[in-house]
């Protein structure tokens, strides 16, 4: 590869990122608890002390892959788990563990909320491809 190519790459990668971090960018303000650059978020505790609960963007591209890897959720048992899957494709949505499925259409979008009522680790993913999108860490 010659080094027009790779800059280029770079540039393209670049852009990418920061296309990214715009497109996941909390765009309501206040007391939010997501993680923009990496598309996870975790839960906290807010002025009343009072959890509050995760919300994760996952983006699903045009190969059925979320787009800047598997999302991370970390949450306290009892608390609320939120997060939307905006997806380029058509699948079932699987959480594994909750045993909770939902269908999202191509170019759609399907939100989840329910409460952490299992403490572990589990997985959801687009089911019939086999791709994992999210890791859910539910703590005692």
């Amino acid at each position: 590869m010659n080094s027009t190519m790779r800059v280029v790459l770079g540039i393209g990668v670049v852009v990418v990122a920061v296309v990214l971090l715009v497109v996941l960018k909390d765009d309501g303000g206040g007391n939010s608890n997501e993680k923009t650059t990496t598309g996870a978020a975790t839960g906290g505790q807010g002025a009343t002390g009072q959890a509050q609960a995760a919300i994760a963007t996952i983006a699903i591209d045009k190969s059925g892959k979320p787009v800047g890897g598997i999302a991370e959720i970390s949450v306290e048992e009892g608390d609320e788990v939120r997060f939307e899957v905006k997806s380029a494709v058509a699948d079932e949505i699987h959480i594994h563990g909750y045993d909770i499925v939902k269908d999202v259409k191509a170019g759609g979008s399907v939100a989840f909320d329910f409460p952490a009522t299992l403490e572990g680790i589990f997985e959801a993913e687009l089911e019939s491809r086999k791709e994992q999108i999210l890791e859910l860490r539910v703590n005692p």
